[in-house]
C-alpha cells in the first residue's frame, strides 16, 4: 500500500484549520497542524513533509518570512500559500519567495485538492525515492546536497540533486532530453535547453562517475536520451 502523503497545515484560524485537517484526512492524507510561525519552524526542523499549506498572515513569524527562511536553508518541500490577499502582486510576491502554488481565501476545497495533487505530481520523484536513497553505488542525501561513495563526500548542486532524483525514480528507462528538461527545469525544450541539459549531465558525471569518459551510472542512449542503470556493469 502506498504511504500517505504528509501535509503540514500552518494556519492560526481554528475553524479553517479544523476544516482543512478533516478534509485532507478524508482524502487520504496525513495532516499535522502548526498554529503560528514559530511552531511551524520547530515542526519542520523535526519532521519531513510532502507538502506545506502555509498561511501568509501568521502570529510570531509571517508566512513570507518562513518561506524565505526555508528556501534559503535549502528546504525543497513544496509550499502552497494560503491567504486572504487577492491582489495579483501579492500572488507574484508569494511565488517569488519560493512557493510552488498559491490559493486565495475563500477557496473551494475541491480546487485546493486539485492543486495539492498537481503539486505532488510535479514532485513525484521526491515522493518516490525520498530525501535519502541509494543511487547506483552512491548514498544520496538531498537535504544536505551530498553524495557519498565509500565514505567520501561529494557536493552536488540543487539542480544536480533534482536530476538525480528524477533518474532514481525512473531506473532502467530511457529519458529524452525533452522529458528531463520539462520535469527538472519545468520549461519547454529549446536549443538553449538542449545545451543546458547536456552541460548539467556532463558536470554531474564528472562528480559521480568513476570515469566520466565511460559513464556507467547515467548512460547516453544515442539518438534517444539518457538512461540510469542502478546496476553498475
Amino acid at each position: 500500500m502506498e504511504p500517505k502523503a504528509k501535509i503540514l497545515v500552518v494556519e492560526d484560524e481554528q475553524n479553517i484549520q479544523t476544516a482543512l485537517v478533516d478534509f485532507l484526512e478524508y482524502h487520504g492524507f496525513e495532516a499535522s497542524v502548526a498554529v503560528d510561525g514559530l511552531e511551524a519552524e520547530r515542526i519542520v526542523a523535526e519532521q519531513s513533509f510532502d507538502l506545506i499549506l502555509l498561511d501568509l498572515m501568521l502570529p510570531k513569524i509571517s508566512g513570507e518570512q518562513l518561506c524565505t527562511k526555508w528556501r534559503r536553508e535549502g528546504l525543497q518541500t513544496p509550499i502552497m500559500m494560503l491567504t486572504a490577499k487577492g491582489l495579483e502582486k501579492e500572488r507574484v510576491a508569494g511565488l517569488n519567495l519560493g512557493a510552488d502554488d498559491y490559493i486565495t481565501k475563500p477557496f473551494s476545497l475541491e480546487e485546493l485538492l486539485a492543486r495539492i495533487n498537481a503539486v505532488l505530481r510535479r514532485m513525484d520523484p521526491t515522493r518516490k525515492v525520498g530525501q535519502k536513497f541509494q543511487f547506483a553505488d552512491l548514498e544520496i542525501d538531498i537535504a544536505s546536497l551530498t553524495a557519498r561513495r565509500n565514505g567520501n563526500e561529494i557536493s552536488i548542486s540543487k539542480r544536480e540533486a533534482e536530476i538525480i532524483q528524477y533518474f532514481a525514480a525512473n531506473p532502467n528507462r530511457v529519458i529524452s532530453r525533452d522529458e528531463l528538461y520539462k520535469e527538472v527545469w519545468h520549461e519547454i525544450m529549446t536549443d538553449l535547453g538542449t545545451r543546458t541539459t547536456d552541460m548539467h549531465i556532463a558536470k554531474l558525471r564528472g562528480k559521480i562517475e568513476i570515469d566520466s569518459n565511460e559513464p556507467q551510472i547515467i548512460k547516453t542512449i544515442r539518438g534517444a536520451g539518457y538512461k540510469y542503470e542502478n546496476q553498475i556493469s
